[in-house]
């Protein structure tokens, strides 16, 4: 039997449970995607409405209107008003938020006025009983006209009665909510034959939010506008005024009477501490202090596990597998590569969950109020923290995320310098550093050192990405008016399903998305180190070949020959040439032929940089593939010029201050290009954060030298 599939758009609000919704109805059967045309990430997933039927679904951007003021707002009106989007809802899941439902329900009527089949879901009613608000939902259903479906998202309580009422086909919307009567009708008649369409107020609406773009229908839509006198500021004003007369209405005759008095919202008293003009930063530092000393300890263990794990099935491949060409490539290119970044995923998987924490609870829209009154000066807001927060697990979703921003200087500055902050794949990087640079048990009262300095990494990561925004502020000129309007949605407990959803996506998407980069680079990486000009690899087979064939030579004197002769060997190599090229200008930083291979291979991804230093040094290595092993050659590599360890204090900070600046990621230069839609931003972009990163590289190293 063929089943039937219809397709669900999920609106709302922003902070009205769409997330938790979209979680228990789809599970992990989803995906993450953009919108067609567009940077702004979206959520599609499908379940089971009965054996017959299934329902695609897609969480569309929360938004308050549908006369959209961000880009990601703009996606959700073109979803809407366009039937000819192979996107087109069959019918909308409208998410309200029962403790604030006059604000829901404005959008919720100009949804409605669509005349796309819509349920009306009352989400988070008990947060509303708690706050002294109750309903009668049979009254509020008679006066909306509309099937109306009580839940809790978060506790998965309400979900089967919902599905039950989408298998309802005969779904329609009989009630009017807005009426046109003063408008004239002619202008919209006019409207509709421009846009082809034929229900009036989406005519009207199209053409107020299309006026405002450069096409020759825009120009042609102007026109009717002047020809009829129609002022778009009033009419907006009259619908919003005379939507919430019938949304006053409808929720006096609604609410039950005995609940009028409102309770003492707990969060009003949280928030005088946590929104405090000096306290509330002052706790959000602690915080940040807390995730970085716990990303060090709790991870400790599992990093041991994955480290003796895959040191383990790498032994396993090079015994098993025939020796030779393919073993080599297996074991030192890939494995090597791969091992390397792969154990620090249990501190990149608590980075994620602590943000996940902080974004579920509520804490982080505090985060960007408490932050506007500082970002203000420096040319960007309070909804710019969100992005720049967002920006230490990856800064490509963090860049799609400026789209909430109206200011289009304040969101350009953002884009420019959410690259500064210390993403996910810089994370292996300063673990791997701070590790070597610092003992394991190295402590400053009841806090490891480890985690200071990487808290440390993360702030001089914020302060030059306020610097360099004041920077732009001076040079960016635009005359558009700035305001900044925040919603801050209550305190909620976590979900742990959801957090183990959003783990689960971001991990994968790390794993996989760094794993193919790094299998790639090391396969490339293996072949250039393994191969080079036949004369110079010829010069040093000859030179040890007769070395080791003397018999009185012990066993222990021939491995160490062989590592000197593997290491001469990666030096004559292609890889080695390459290095030795490029070596002049990076000597003054600090670093070696074998650092420059690592800082040109990691400009695909910061976090190749781990992954190609394991393998460099597993191509001449003695046949131990445990990372810690690596670590522990790579403190013992001498520099042949000065004769002193290559490694020092001044080469990590050094290499620390370059990974914290410089622009390393195809993915981030990308999606710069597509956000900004000019290839000079990600130029400039690149540059100046090359620049900054040589700059102070050098300054670091010349001070700590």
């Amino acid at each position: 039997m063929e089943q039937k599939e219809i397709t669900v758009a999920l609106v709302g609000n922003p902070n009205c449970g769409k997330t938790s919704l979209f979680n228990a109805l789809t599970g992990l059967n989803h995906k993450v995607s953009n919108f067609p045309g567009t940077t702004v990430e979206k959520k599609t997933g499908s379940f089971k409405l009965s054996p017959e039927k299934n329902a695609h679904i897609i969480d569309l951007p929360g938004t308050y209107s549908l006369y959209p003021k961000s880009a990601d707002e703009l996606v959700t009106y073109e979803i809407l008003r366009n039937k000819a989007e192979t996107n087109y809802p069959d019918l909308v899941v409208f998410i309200a938020d029962a403790s604030n439902l006059k604000r829901n329900l404005l959008l919720f009527t100009q949804v409605a006025d669509l005349k796309v089949p819509i349920v009306l879901v009352l989400n988070m009613l008990d947060v509303a009983e708690r706050r002294g608000i109750k309903y009668d939902l049979a009254k509020l259903e008679e006066k909306l006209q509309v099937p109306i479906i009580s839940i809790n998202a978060r506790k998965k309580e309400g979900i089967d009665k919902l599905k039950e009422v989408l298998l309802d086909e005969k779904l329609r919307v009989t009630a009017k909510y807005f009426s046109l009567e003063r408008v004239n009708q002619q202008m919209l008649l006019d409207l509709s034959k421009i846009t082809d369409k034929r229900n009036k107020y989406a005519a009207l609406q199209y053409a107020i939010n299309a006026s405002s773009l450069i096409s020759e229908k825009a120009k042609r839509l102007t026109e009717v506008f002047k020809h009829y006198e129609f002022d778009i500021i009033s009419f907006q004003e009259d619908e919003v005024l005379a939507r919430y007369k019938i949304i006053d209405e409808t929720v006096k005759y609604a609410r039950l009477k005995n609940t009028s008095q409102l309770k003492a919202s707990i969060t009003a008293k949280v928030d005088k501490v946590l929104t405090h003009r000096y306290y509330g930063i002052g706790i959000f530092l602690v915080l940040l202090l807390l995730v970085f000393q716990a990303m060090f300890s709790w991870s400790e263990y599992p990093k041991d596990w994955l480290e003796v794990g895959l040191g383990a099935f790498t032994d396993y491949v090079e015994k098993t597998l025939p020796a030779g060409v393919l073993n080599d490539l297996i074991v030192h290119g890939v494995l090597a590569g791969l091992t390397g970044v792969m154990v620090f995923l249990p501190q990149i998987i608590l980075l994620f969950l602590f943000i996940a924490i902080l974004e579920d609870v509520g804490y982080m829209a505090r985060v960007g109020f408490i932050m506007d009154r500082i970002m203000r000066p420096f040319g960007m807001n309070g909804k710019s923290i969100v992005p720049l927060i967002g920006g230490m697990a990856c800064a490509v979703p963090s860049i799609m995320a400026t789209r909430s921003i109206e200011n289009k200087k304040e969101r350009l500055i953002t884009i420019l310098v959410t690259p500064l902050m210390s993403c996910s794949a810089r994370l292996p990087v300063y673990t791997l550093l701070i590790g070597m640079m610092l003992e394991d048990t190295a402590k400053w009262g009841p806090f490891n050192v480890h985690g200071l300095v990487l808290m440390l990494m993360y702030l001089i990561g914020f302060g030059a990405a306020i610097l360099s925004a004041w920077v732009f502020k001076l040079f960016i000129k635009q005359k558009e008016k700035t305001y900044f309007i925040l919603e801050l949605p209550g305190y909620k407990v976590p979900v742990f399903s959801n957090l183990l959803i959003t783990i689960y996506e971001k991990g994968s998407a790390f794993v996989f998305g760094a794993g193919k980069i790094i299998i790639a680079v090391s396969v490339i990486l293996w072949v250039l180190a393994s191969t080079g000009p036949h004369a110079n690899m010829q010069m040093v087979e000859n030179k040890y070949s007769a070395i080791l064939q003397n018999d009185t030579l012990t066993e222990a004197a021939k491995k160490e020959i062989t590592l000197q002769m593997n290491a001469q060997k990666l030096e004559a190599s292609y890889a080695g040439e390459f290095g030795k090229l490029i070596e002049p200008a990076i000597r003054p930083l600090g670093f070696d032929w074998k650092i420059g291979i690592a800082l040109l291979t990691s400009l695909a991804a910061r976090e190749v940089f781990v992954g190609t230093m394991n393998t460099i040094y597993s191509v001449n290595d003695d046949g131990d593939n445990s990372f810690g092993h690596i670590k522990t050659k790579m403190m013992a590599e001498i520099n042949p010029r000065t004769g002193k360890p290559s490694y020092n204090t001044a080469t990590f900070l050094s290499l620390m201050i370059f990974y914290a600046f410089a622009m390393q990621c195809m993915s981030t230069i990308a999606i710069v290009k597509k956000e900004t839609d000019h290839i000079k931003w990600p130029i400039i972009q690149f540059l100046y954060l090359t620049a900054l990163a040589y700059g102070s590289s050098f300054l670091v190293f010349n001070l700590f030298s």
